[in-house]
């Protein structure tokens, strides 16, 4: 007999004047996919924060030397030892900063927050890009969450370089 998954517990916060967010239903969509793909994960809780460049760049200036705003911030929880909690994390995205790489990536602003969302999630659950092998591994599923959802690959579309001079990567920051 399978087990049912834990139920999804998805903490929408707004702290941004915008027209249009995800919705809740979107991003219990967009995170259940990525945890579809993990049948054995019982952290199924999770806060996703849609923020403006102000709070976006004070955060990953804080908590990742980079004074700037960004795309996504990814903060796991991590439980004191012995207390298992069903929780994942914490997702931070930037409304104005989605916007603007959806527009210069020539995406839509929806199928790039679910890059976003996606994307965050799995670093949540432990996926980095810190190498080209780990990159590697993290895009193709990425790719292939997406695909599921009716998104198309992230990555065909070329991104233009970052007006940063820091050298970065053009994957997403989280």
């Amino acid at each position: 007999m399978t087990s049912e998954p834990p139920p999804l517990g998805v903490d929408r916060q707004v702290a941004v004047a915008a027209d249009v967010l995800p919705t809740q239903a979107d991003l219990e969509a967009w995170i259940g996919a990525v945890l579809s793909r993990i049948p054995d994960e019982s952290r199924h809780e999770l806060t996703v924060r849609f923020v403006d460049a102000e709070e976006s760049q004070a955060l990953n200036r804080d908590y990742r030397g980079r004074d700037r705003p960004t795309n996504v911030l990814s903060f796991p929880f991590e439980a004191p030892p012995g207390i298992e909690l069903p929780l994942l994390g914490d997702l931070v995205i930037c409304h104005p900063v989605v916007v603007q790489e959806a527009r210069e990536q020539d995406k839509s602003t929806p199928a790039h927050y679910a890059h976003m969302v996606i994307h965050g999630t799995l670093h949540l659950l432990g996926h980095d890009h810190l190498d080209d092998d780990e990159a590697e591994i993290m895009e193709a599923l990425e790719r292939e969450i997406l695909a599921s959802l009716g998104i198309a690959d992230p990555y065909l579309t070329p991104s233009p370089p970052h007006c940063d001079t820091d050298n970065e990567d053009e994957r997403a920051d989280a």
